[in-house]
Parts: C-alpha cells; structure tokens; sequence
C-alpha cells in the first residue's frame, strides 16, 4: 500500500469510544485490532526507509569522509512529516478497510 496517498490526520485527536468500538462491540478488540495493524505499518513503512537509505550506506568506515548528503536528509524529512502508523491504521479500520476475524466467536458459533 501507498502510505504517502493516504489522507488522513498527521495529529492525533479525540474519539469517541461508542463509535470507534461499535464493528466488534469490545473496545479491547478494537485496540488490539488497530495495534496489530499499526505495527504491520510500521514494519512496511522502515523497510521502505531502509531501502531508500541502501543506496546512500559506504561500505568504509572511515570517521574522516563523513559528510551530509542533501538526498538522504530529504528522505528523512518527508517520512518525518508522513501520518504515524497508528494514525493510518485507526483510518484504516473507521473506513472498514481492515478484514479480522476472531476465532473465538466463530468456534461459539458452530454450538
């Protein structure tokens, strides 16, 4: 997924608690819904950043030929300024972009 194109807040605000676990009825499954997904983000978003950054990495380690380069300071910056993985997962889940199921209710089902 193309986590620049998301439009959502880059701030954190206020929910309220009915409407946010109102798709599961547990608000402990909603947060452990958003979490596990912000961390599947997250994973994707500094795998990118790492790869961006392989290209600028020297194979010396010299102390003396350590210099700023303008590209990598740039990347830095705009995955700086990117929404956090939280963010993008709580708008994820609100716009019922997110597919989960538990386990547990579907086996209380089938009795």
């Amino acid at each position: 997924m193309d986590y620049k194109k998301v439009k959502t807040e880059t701030t954190a605000i206020t929910r309220r608690i009915r409407d946010f676990d109102a798709p599961t009825g547990n608000i402990y499954e909603t947060v452990a819904i958003v979490s596990k997904r912000s961390n599947q983000i997250a994973v994707e978003m500094k795998e990118e950043l790492n790869q961006k950054l392989q290209e600028f990495a020297t194979t010396q380690d010299n102390l003396e030929e350590i210099f700023e380069n303008r590209e990598q300071i740039e990347i830095a910056r705009f995955y700086e300024r990117l929404a956090k993985p939280t963010l993008i997962a709580i708008n994820e889940f609100e716009e019922e972009k997110i597919y989960y199921r538990n386990p547990e209710k579907k086996a209380d089902d089938e009795y």
